[in-house]
Order: C-alpha cells, then sequence, then structure tokens
C-alpha cells in the first residue's frame, strides 16, 4: 500500500500535476491515503493544500431530492461544481481564494476568513464522492490533473473455491467506523447499504477505467483485526431486524478466521481510519 504511494508522488512530480483528484468507494480508506500521499509529496518538496468535496455542498434546502423525496447526498447535483470550478482556477492562477467550509449539522456552508492560495511547489488535493468525475471538474485543463482511484482489492480466498468479496470488507469497515464516529448502530449501517452502493454505482465505478492510478487498499490480515471490533456489533442486530440475516452472514463468514489483536497495526495504518488510533486527525 505504502509503495503504491510513492510510486504515485513520483508520477505526480515527474509529469508537474497540480491537482489530484482522489475518489473511491465508500470505506476504501480515502482520508489515510490523502494524508499519506500528501506526506510523499513533501518529502519530494512539494506542499499540499486539501480540499475536500463535501465542503461544495449546496445548502440542504436547495438540495435535489431522490424519487422517495429524500435529500440527494450523492448525487453531483448536490455539489456546487461552478464555484468549484472558479476557485481551482483562482488557485491556479496564483490568486487567494476564501474557500468553503460544510456544516452538517446545521445543513449549511460557510466562509471563514482564512485565504488559500497556491505556491509554486504547492499542490492541490481533492478527495471526494465525485472526485474522479470529469463534470466536477469540467473548467479545469486535463494537463492539470492526476485522477486516483482506491478500493480495498486484495485477494482472501477462504479455499479453492470461495473468496472474500472487497464490498464485505469495506462493509465490516463502515460498521466499525459509524459505531466509532457517528454512534450508529450495526442495524442502522447495513440499513443504509443499499443506498450506498446505489450511490457507488452511480457517482463512481462508471468512471474509474479513466484515471491515471489504482490503489489497493486492502490489507491480506485485516479481517482478523477488524472481527475483533465487528463481532459484537454484529450479534446486536435483533432477530427480529430486516437486517439480521445480512448480519448472521457476516458473522459465517467471521467464523473463518481467528481474531488478530490490534497491538502490532501501525498508527499511519489506513486500517486505523476505522479501527481508530490513527496518527492522522
Amino acid at each position: 500500500y505504502d509503495n503504491q504511494l510513492l510510486k504515485i508522488a513520483d508520477d505526480i512530480v515527474d509529469k508537474n500535476k497540480k491537482i489530484i483528484l482522489l475518489a473511491g468507494p465508500s470505506s476504501s480508506g480515502k482520508t489515510t491515503t490523502a494524508k499519506k500521499l500528501s506526506i510523499y509529496l513533501k518529502s519530494k518538496g512539494y506542499n499540499t493544500i486539501s480540499i475536500s468535496v463535501d465542503d461544495y455542498f449546496t445548502d440542504l434546502k436547495l438540495r435535489p431530492k431522490d424519487e422517495n423525496g429524500k435529500h440527494d447526498f450523492e448525487s453531483i447535483n448536490a455539489v456546487d461544481v461552478n464555484l468549484f470550478n472558479e476557485n481551482l482556477n483562482q488557485l491556479l492562477k496564483g490568486e487567494s481564494v476564501n474557500l468553503p467550509q460544510y456544516d452538517f449539522v446545521e445543513g449549511k456552508r460557510f466562509f471563514n476568513k482564512r485565504t488559500t492560495k497556491l505556491g509554486k511547489n504547492d499542490i492541490i488535493v481533492v478527495e471526494g464522492l465525485h472526485a474522479i468525475n470529469d463534470l466536477l471538474t469540467k473548467n479545469i485543463e486535463k494537463r492539470y490533473k492526476y485522477k486516483v482511484f482506491l478500493n480495498p482489492l486484495a485477494s482472501i480466498n477462504i479455499d479453492d473455491h470461495n473468496h472474500i468479496n472487497s464490498v464485505d470488507i469495506r462493509k465490516l469497515r463502515r460498521i466499525i467506523r459509524d459505531s466509532k464516529t457517528r454512534g450508529m448502530s450495526a442495524r442502522k449501517t447495513l440499513e443504509l447499504w443499499k443506498d450506498i452502493q446505489k450511490g457507488e454505482i452511480n457517482n463512481i465505478y462508471p468512471y474509474q477505467f479513466d484515471v491515471d492510478a489504482l490503489v489497493d487498499s486492502g490489507l491480506v490480515y485485516e479481517i482478523g483485526v477488524l472481527k475483533t471490533y465487528v463481532e459484537p456489533l454484529l450479534y446486536s442486530v435483533d432477530s427480529s431486524a430486516l437486517e439480521y440475516p445480512e448480519a448472521i452472514r457476516l458473522i459465517n463468514l467471521l467464523r473463518n478466521f481467528l481474531p488478530i489483536t490490534s497491538d502490532d497495526v501501525p498508527m499511519d495504518s489506513v486500517l486505523r481510519e476505522f479501527i481508530g488510533g490513527s496518527c492522522f486527525k
């Protein structure tokens, strides 16, 4: 995983790219990947400016709704694409820009008084659901852009005929993170998973083949570590819940693995993004 990022950093510098566009499905490790890539670039003499696509969400009251009348958080129409392109072009021209921040509690975008300016050896790192969709950067010249797609792809076999689906790895990661950071039950995460996958199918996977680099963020030992955190959460799903059969399926899957303590998992590991204890804030 680290070696992949080091090679990508070399490629970015060699090609003199100014904007890194990083995307992947839910729980693929985007936050850690963006931060570690920034560290590798810094070791080569380049500073990075981090921009999250989420900060360009429109106010909730202006947000489009889906077919069920719910606010659509997945569509690119929920993003102020015009402002995003305007800000990036201003930065590329060397202008100072007051970048927005989004308050998810209030459902509103606001602007602080700190301005950002792109220096000669600065590179912009954009992380978000729609980052590799050309519609997001429709007014940015291609020569500036470097697209990175990541997903846990490490092949883990149970036997000669059965392997672990990367979707299940991401699902286990998401259950743990939702519980730790959002106070969400495993049942609720499993309930939301169908909508999460729908957003990925519509907004990420169609663009994964038009990228400059692919990162495998999977670790061959991680299910053993995840097991110690996620099993109690899955056992808490009530037998009367619609999500109970899926919880039992995941419990049975985990029975193929011995538990592994997290004591030796490095603090800069992508796995720490989900189990906690990461050195990245």
